[in-house]
């Protein structure tokens, strides 16, 4: 077994996917990856300080991975869906431009120097991994709602800017797999503030999502690269 990077290693699907990995047999080195340290850590599990909003600490972490072990997988579970204090906006009366620019860097330039970074560690003769979480909401096909602009606009570039990596990532590394994935709702800070109208059934625990997850890149083969896939391995329209 490769190694195995988590971004974002402190939140709820990132230490579920950390706990998870970390417990499956003969695995392979996981490296956790956040601003702060997470409370609890699987043993063996080593981690490293991480700003997706700091490309020299992006890079750092990056060089600290041991070259000798491959690496199998990266997979990026940051997001930000209300930025300091705002609530998403539902009309065009709210759009602000501070709030704008900070979805787009939370969600969609923290993931892409993640890539620009990581995607070099990947090895040419193996398959592996690049996945990043992203939101159905982002998906232009399936909005019919409206409303949460930045959220929405800057989960619709994450999804862009995976399809256009997994494209220049094919010619060097044709075993790789770059993907978007939609996670669901799941019950964490995230989506505290908004699951009133989320049915029991509908609201996942990060152990629930983090198992489908891992299940849904399991199942995927290179021809499936540059795709969006919910949780339940269906394709995301764009």
């Amino acid at each position: 077994m490769g190694a195995s990077v988590i971004i974002g290693a402190a939140g709820g699907i990132g230490a579920a996917l950390v706990a998870r990995l970390a417990a499956q047999p003969n695995a392979g080195p996981v490296l956790a990856l956040s601003r702060s340290r997470p409370e609890t850590l699987p043993s063996g599990v080593m981690w490293r300080p991480i700003d997706l909003e700091d490309e020299s600490s992006i890079l750092r972490a990056a060089d600290s991975l041991d070259p000798e072990v491959p690496l199998d997988r990266v997979l990026v579970t940051t997001g930000r869906l209300h930025i300091a204090g705002r609530p998403p906006e539902k009309s065009w009366r709210h759009l602000e431009a501070e709030a704008l620019m900070a979805a787009f860097a939370a969600n969609a330039v923290g993931p892409a120097m993640a890539a620009k970074h990581f995607l070099p560690r990947l090895p040419r003769d193996r398959p592996c991994v690049f996945a990043a979480l992203s939101a159905r909401v982002g998906s232009i096909g399936d909005n019919h709602l409206g409303g949460w602009y930045g959220y929405r606009a800057s989960k619709a570039a994450l999804n862009q800017l995976i399809h256009t990596l997994a494209i220049e990532l094919a010619r060097q590394r044709p075993q790789a797999i770059c993907v978007a994935l939609h996670p669901g709702t799941v019950d964490t800070g995230l989506s505290a503030p908004f699951q009133a109208g989320v049915s029991g059934e509908a609201l996942f625990t990060p152990e629930f999502a983090a198992e489908r997850l891992l299940e849904v890149l399991a199942g995927l083969t290179a021809g499936d690269s540059g795709g969006f896939f919910a949780w339940d391995g269906q394709p995301v329209p764009w």
